[in-house]
């Protein structure tokens, strides 16, 4: 009875570890597509929070506590099989292209493509597994939402 106590306990305690992380790295590699330019503005902060929120149904208090470090960390960049390699293995085909969507709009966000962006989407896409096809309807899906 009590190993049980414990199994369920740990499993619910890496749940929440996994939830953890999981913000953490969503927010770490949008800064870092953010930042690719050179900068990170207004407009792609709040687009990350947003988008932190809204799809990836994080809770706000612990999205702003996320983004503040990460923000802080972004000159601290981490290598993109960090993070990739963690969404493989957690995320479904679904999460993904909903994640190379939400990087698309966070860099259209400043109104400006830059090849360095594009570029690290493209390689994200690919390394995420997901085809040239879904990361172009995936990109349109973005442009749609900002020019409305």
């Amino acid at each position: 009875m009590i190993n049980l106590l414990k199994n369920i306990l740990n499993s619910q305690n890496s749940q929440e570890d996994n939830n953890s992380k999981d913000l953490e790295l969503l927010s770490g590699l949008m800064i870092e597509a953010a930042y690719t330019d050179g900068k990170v503005d207004a407009s792609e902060l709040s687009k990350i929070r947003l988008s932190l929120i809204n799809i990836f149904s994080e809770d706000p208090k612990e999205v702003d506590l996320v983004l503040e470090k990460a923000e802080e960390n972004k000159n601290n960049s981490k290598s993109l099989h960090h993070y990739t390699s963690f969404i493989n293995k957690n995320f479904d085909d679904k999460k993904k292209t909903l994640l190379i969507e939400a990087l698309w709009e966070i860099v259209l966000s400043d109104g400006e493509i830059h090849d360095f962006e594009s570029s690290l989407i493209r390689r994200l896409a690919g390394l995420l597994y997901i085809s040239d096809v879904d990361s172009g309807n995936a990109k349109k899906r973005a442009l749609n939402k900002i020019h409305k």
